[in-house]
């Protein structure tokens, strides 16, 4: 797993599914704030007029030479809740996020919300 401060080596990197089936390029990296470890990468798809930005969740995560894998299915990565490409995370979309792959959620002891952008 690659650090979150390495992110900017990263981007623009294509983004693969466990088969080694290319999702999309990888955007930015959302970190759990409570522990500031690496919890969602943004994944842009779509087409040149018509892209969007996917959550996958990056748990058991790897790189290759120019590659992140994940270990997500590509249908599963491309159905996933989305935002534009110049857009953001809503707090109250977070659950759908985490929903769609069947993680729990929980904010933060105070309310905090419980991804950041990095």
């Amino acid at each position: 797993m690659f650090e979150p401060e390495d992110i900017r080596e990263w981007r623009d990197h294509d983004v693969v599914d466990v088969g080694k089936k290319k999702i999309g390029t990888l955007e930015a990296v959302y970190v759990d704030t409570a522990t500031d470890a690496p919890s969602f990468a943004t994944v842009t798809i779509g087409l040149p007029t018509k892209r969007r930005l996917v959550f996958v969740p990056l748990e058991h995560a790897t790189v290759g030479p120019d590659y992140l894998k994940v270990t997500v299915d590509r249908k599963v990565a491309k159905d996933a809740p989305s935002i534009d490409v110049d857009g953001e995370l809503l707090a109250e979309d977070e659950p759908k996020v985490f929903a769609h792959y069947g993680m729990p959620y929980a904010t933060g002891a105070g309310g905090e919300r419980r991804l950041g952008r990095r």
